[in-house]
């Protein structure tokens, strides 16, 4: 069957982040797709089957076990059918185990919907020590106004603020505590941010030591949960577009892109960016 390897949130190969994305010839088990996933190695692989009515399924696996949605790996997924021909330009639905999500296809952009923003948790000050020693650092890193959520938009991450670029990128990160601390909280992982400038709303980076990533150069769910909590710090405007950068860390830049719309309290977060085919082969199953 064919399978792909995707560079999801760039223009040019060897950017971005990669995915696993498997055109299956036939239903396959989970058993199956997560060695398969274990096979690439990337932090998640999608297994799409395009639907007689034109809707599309995905389900994701990382190499440790079964999420329920990755940004990246559904822009790739997008970008990727558009390129062989399957779909075209327009709105599509897609079918998630977290739930059935809006997809429009725009020339070389895939926008995705997130599912219903949720702010899960505010991080009292008693708890944010932990966190930021897991990476080295102290509350101290933290910008004034700034407090440390746990915010979801299909997936639950810690928004982890820092003061800027330099204190972003000197942080190290103790994999085994952000494990523990991921547990606890029950979530994928932390995301941490700081503002941005005139070429960006915020830097970023993504860890998710919990389900086999130590750190991710670009997560659309992350940045999706993101735009959500600057919408409540009022940073981020309705029908503005947002530009995340991430994946400095691992010299992988990466652009994610996000719009909100808000209609009294229904609240809508839009994820978008390119994608490239690096790698065609075939599985031989």
């Amino acid at each position: 069957m064919e399978a792909y390897v995707m560079d999801a949130f760039s223009a040019r190969i060897f950017g971005g982040n990669q995915a696993g994305v498997v055109l299956p010839d036939r239903p396959l088990e989970d058993a199956l797709m997560q060695q398969i996933a274990a096979e690439f190695k990337h932090s998640e692989t999608a297994f799409v089957t395009v639907n007689e009515d034109g809707s599309v399924s995905l389900k994701y696996f990382t190499p440790a076990g079964e999420v329920d949605l990755c940004g990246h790996a559904t822009i790739a997924s997008f970008a990727l059918l558009r390129d062989l021909g399957r779909i075209g330009d327009g709105e599509r639905t897609a079918h998630t185990r977290s739930g059935d999500l809006a997809i429009g296809v725009q020339g070389d952009t895939v926008w995705m919907d997130m599912a219903p923003p949720r702010l899960l948790r505010t991080l009292p000050e008693e708890e944010w020590a932990p966190l930021y020693e897991a990476y080295g650092l102290s509350p101290a890193d933290r910008p004034a106004g700034y407090v440390p959520k746990l915010v979801s938009t299909g997936l639950a991450d810690i928004m982890l603020p820092v003061k800027n670029h330099e204190i972003l990128m000197a942080a190290v990160q103790d994999e085994r505590a952000v494990t523990e601390l991921s547990r606890h909280y029950e979530c994928v992982g932390v995301h941490m941010f700081c503002p941005g400038g005139s070429d960006c709303t915020a830097y970023c980076s993504n860890y998710a030591p919990l389900y086999d990533i130590p750190e991710e150069c670009a997560t659309g769910t992350s940045n999706g949960a993101l735009t959500y909590y600057l919408y409540l710090r009022g940073d981020v405007a309705p029908g503005a577009e947002n530009v995340f950068l991430q994946g400095e860390h691992m010299g992988r830049p990466s652009e994610i892109r996000s719009r909100l719309t808000a209609s009294g309290e229904e609240v809508l977060v839009r994820v978008g960016g390119r994608a490239v085919m690096s790698m065609r082969c075939e599985l031989q199953l």
